[in-house]
């Protein structure tokens, strides 16, 4: 190889703003022992036509995830870097495209060989601009054994319907997965007819944030600060026996005059407080669905920045990405020991663990 002067300058935009390069030329006279082609050299430091540097490359698709537009790059970041070269709305949306492969991939990964106890689900429904229907996002969050919170599953689904709930469970048990032990979740039957249907062991929990929300509703505004007030005495009652008086209290103060407020909580009583029978520890987070709602308050705050994301394939890779980054901060839930022994079958009565005659003699 022979140096033989220099290219003509280029800046390349790094985290410190725009630097002005003036790479050497070199004539490569290697070639190639098996074809005789002349060999081209190829510097590791500068790449060829390289205008950013590895790092801004990586934080570009990271601020569009977070609430910059595309279109927003060339005039917020042109100032801040001091150059708007390797910022056009193209350069992202070519970056944004392996999150699609990525997602894909992730759909079609092996679960054998992971084991999820709890199990979160819930549908979120978000905008799509280019499109009539809203995209409606099939979410299940589980819990492994070690007590970590991991997304188990993430799919375009059709009004939370049950054939689209069977179809992703189904497609969770072809790749191996486990029947959890307890399934949290709203009132919508598409789930848990699907849930009944694959994973007939599975128990059930409804989500009280949910109900909360549905017994109001069914009364006028001037009853409603009681009937908020008598569903948190339910689901903050220390144990069974005092949630079921909770539930007495509640039916004879309410239901002669809204019944069907009443039947939100009597109907589904036995869903409701299944949590009982789980550890103390993990009551918090078995009674509502928090988890999901909570990472998607993310989704649905970029989504109304860009009015929607342009496709459903695209909605669907950007929801994902979006949870794969808040994943690295969800934390385990509390009492992470005791998820093995709620696998293991375990007796928990009012969140203690019950000792077998087998364990006390041994």
């Amino acid at each position: 190889m022979v140096r033989n002067g220099y290219h003509q300058p280029r800046e390349v935009l790094t985290s410190a703003g725009a630097v002005e390069v003036t790479a050497p030329r070199v004539n490569d006279k290697r070639t190639d022992p098996d074809t005789g082609q002349r060999k081209r050299f190829a510097s590791a430091i500068l790449p060829a036509w390289a205008r950013k540097t590895p790092k801004i490359t990586e934080v570009l698709p990271l601020l569009y995830l977070h609430g910059l537009s595309s279109g927003d790059f060339v005039p917020a970041l042109g100032q801040f870097l001091g150059s708007t070269k390797g910022l056009s709305a193209a350069v992202i949306t070519r970056l944004t495209e392996q999150w699609k492969d990525e997602q894909r991939a992730f759909a079609g990964r092996d679960l054998s060989g992971v084991d999820y106890v709890y199990l979160w689900a819930d549908g979120i429904h978000v905008n799509i601009r280019l499109e009539e229907h809203k995209l409606c996002l099939l979410v299940m969050i589980g819990v492994r054994a070690d007590g970590r919170k991991e997304l188990v599953a993430l799919a375009d689904g059709y009004r939370e319907s049950t054939g689209s709930w069977a179809d992703l469970l189904r497609d969770c048990a072809r790749r191996g997965m486990t029947a959890p032990v307890l399934a949290v979740g709203d009132g919508a039957l598409g789930f848990w007819g699907a849930l009944r249907e694959v994973f007939p062991a599975s128990r059930e929990q409804r989500c009280w944030f949910h109900k909360i929300g549905n017994v109001p509703a069914a009364m006028p505004k001037s009853a409603h600060p009681g009937a908020k007030k008598a569903p948190a005495e339910i689901w903050n009652a220390e144990d069974r026996r005092h949630a079921q008086d909770a539930v007495t209290a509640f039916q004879a103060a309410y239901g002669a005059k809204f019944p069907k407020a009443v039947a939100k909580i009597t109907d589904d009583l036995d869903e409701l407080l299944a949590f009982y029978d789980h550890p103390a520890e993990h009551w918090i987070h078995l009674r509502t669905t928090n988890p999901i709602e909570s990472t998607f308050a993310t989704v649905r705050h970029r989504t109304k920045v860009t009015k929607g994301p342009g496709s459903r394939a695209a909605g669907l890779a950007m929801a994902f990405k979006l949870i794969e980054s808040a994943q690295a901060r969800w934390r385990a839930v509390n009492a992470p020991q005791l998820v093995a022994l709620v696998r293991a079958g375990a007796t928990f009565v009012n969140g203690v663990l019950v000792e077998r005659p087998d364990e006390e003699a041994a």
